[in-house]
């Protein structure tokens, strides 16, 4: 299911309108709620009107459907691999801007400038309070450790936030040690995977599993809802490590699309995301980490401990993506 404004609407009026019209148009996988301050934000700062349609799958492919007459200039989506994969499709063009140079660190961007990171996430342990110790969980590698028998819960192995975590696993150990860990992995489950990574802390909270993994602003998420605030006052999160390295961490994105109608004004908006204004939003709003080095992190993001991020490549973890995704059905992981 889509929340979207019709695609025909867009289309009609990406070509009714002069090519000077001050409009950007957004395909998005961000939900509604946690991009609107950023547009209202770019607007109240240009003039410029944002039209966005809210895609939930399929957005590269849609892209590759449309083509040349694709009414899209912009795509923000989250997690590397969906930005790689639209790239290799060959649905964005390079950006030169030395405004994105500056406020993004070469590390969260394109070698070639077809995509850039916004902010930064980290893939961490919800551990409940009581009945794990601080500082029991250490590691992603001891996750297959025998001590988490029945004790974790986690999301679908296919979603992208897992298989990007067991590309990091196969970009570190290779192929076969990373199988033989989500082997270890599953038969440490509580229950089968399913739900989203909120899900996982409300079964914490229900006494299924003791810890689960999800990233770190649904934390923030859950504390913002009344309903859910149970859930996340049972847990702490941990930041646990490679061996030998950091922190998992990705990133929410933005790219240029290929055909795009309105260059110009696309670009202004991709650095008003940049902008130290934008990433604040980013940090307060979303409670994720801002990409820019002059933007702090929010008191409440702060509140939950530092960690150093892993220093593998981005790019080097989507490469591995086919392999996780073969893996994840070899172990079946979510049968």
């Amino acid at each position: 299911m889509e929340l979207r404004l019709p695609l025909l609407a867009l289309a009609i009026g990406a070509s009714a309108l002069p090519a000077a019209a001050q409009e950007v148009n957004i395909y998005s996988y961000r939900q509604p709620e946690l991009i609107q301050p950023l547009l209202d934000g770019f607007t109240a700062a240009t003039g410029i009107t944002t039209n966005v349609a809210f895609v939930e799958q399929g957005l590269t492919e849609r892209l590759v459907a449309e083509g040349d007459r694709s009414p899209a200039d912009i795509i923000l989506t989250v997690d590397i691999g969906r930005l790689q994969e639209a790239k290799e499709a060959g649905v964005t063009q390079a950006v030169t801007s030395e405004v994105l140079e500056a406020n993004i660190p070469p590390s969260l961007r394109d070698d070639e400038g077809h995509w850039f990171g916004l902010t930064t996430r980290a893939r961490i342990i919800y551990a409940h309070k009581d009945r794990v110790a601080p500082g029991e969980v250490t590691t992603y590698e001891d996750l297959a450790s025998e001590t988490w028998r029945g004790r974790i819960c986690t999301r679908s192995g296919t979603h992208v936030y897992t298989t990007a975590l067991l590309s990091a696993v196969i970009a570190h150990h290779g192929e076969e040690t990373a199988k033989t860990w989500l082997e270890g992995v599953k038969a440490n489950l509580a229950k089968k995977p399913d739900g989203n990574d909120r899900a996982q802390v409300q079964a914490i909270w229900a006494g299924e599993c003791d810890i689960s993994i999800g990233n770190t602003y649904y934390m923030g998420q859950m504390l913002a809802d009344p309903e859910q605030q149970p859930w996340a006052e049972a847990v702490r999160i941990e930041f646990p490590v490679f061996e030998g390295a950091g922190t998992h961490v990705n990133i929410s994105g933005v790219a240029m699309t290929r055909a795009a109608p309105n260059r110009e004004v696309a670009l202004q908006f991709m650095e008003y995301l940049a902008s130290p204004e934008a990433q604040k939003i980013y940090a307060d709003v979303v409670n994720e980490y801002p990409v820019s080095p002059e933007v702090p992190p929010s008191d409440l993001v702060a509140g939950w401990g530092s960690f150093t991020p892993d220093t593998m490549g981005l790019t080097e973890i989507a490469r591995h993506r086919a392999a996780a995704l073969r893996i994840v059905e070899e172990v079946n992981f979510d049968g």
